[in-house]
């Protein structure tokens, strides 16, 4: 059994045994703490449970592994591609930024190289069917930004190209995570994600499709605002 975190001690007490405490009280035990059906932890759990970053000796990278000495202690840490990719050499310090799973039979760590790809890693596995591995998948398969994109387009085709990644799940990854991850729209330094979303939409309303408006917003100057942006793309769509 695989653990990443500190082992604690809790008392195992079934509904029967919390009505009745004096009967059939079980012995308390030492083990993981249990969440059933690997639920997705409260915020308050989170808070309470997670280790959110690492900080030591990159000593084994074993894709999707690798390990982390802190201080002596190996953490085997699961990551994306694109984390892997930029990790640096054996015996070098590494920083990742790691989200923690704990399951009934083990407790998981998972790590990013920026809060981008950890955010997202986030968005994912809330839906329904998704899991950290598939997670690690789409991460492994396309950049945060293409992922954005592909959700601001509604493109399936894009999904369905990463591995174990059906046509179903890409459909319900699409429409469910629309609004909540602004893509990657190509837009200048300093422009607002919310004002592209809000000249995205305007465009969209307009009848132009998302790919249309995602290529006019590409040409719009930094810090501008949501009435010149629309005013502008529209320019930009009539020629």
């Amino acid at each position: 059994m695989r653990h990443a975190g500190i082992v604690v001690r809790r008392e195992v007490v079934s509904d029967n045994q919390a009505d009745n405490p004096k009967e059939n009280r079980q012995k308390p035990k030492w083990g993981l703490v249990h969440t059933h059906n690997d639920r997705h932890l409260s915020d308050e759990e989170e808070r309470r449970a997670m280790i959110g970053q690492l900080t030591g000796t990159l000593i084994d990278k074993n894709p999707p592994e690798v390990v982390v000495d802190c201080h002596g202690v190996g953490y085997e840490v699961s990551v994306p591609m694109s984390t892997f990719y930029n990790l640096p050499a054996l015996g070098e310090k590494v920083k990742l930024l790691t989200h923690f799973v704990v399951r009934e039979d083990a407790q998981l760590l998972y790590g990013f190289a920026t809060h981008e790809e950890r955010a997202a890693f986030r968005q994912l596995i809330k839906i329904s069917g998704v899991g950290p591995r598939t997670a690690l998948s789409v991460l492994s398969g396309m950049g945060v930004a293409d992922l954005a994109q592909a959700i601001t387009q509604q493109e399936a085709g894009r999904l369905v190209k990463v591995p174990g990644i059906g046509k179903k799940t890409a459909e319900r990854l699409l429409l469910e995570l629309k609004g909540k991850m602004g893509a990657d729209l190509g837009l200048p330094a300093g422009t607002s994600h919310d004002h592209a979303n809000d000249i995205l939409q305007a465009l969209v309303a307009l009848g132009y499709s998302d790919k249309e408006a995602v290529l006019a917003l590409k040409s719009l100057p930094p810090d501008i605002g949501v009435s010149d942006g629309i005013k502008m793309a529209l320019k930009a769509l009539a020629k």
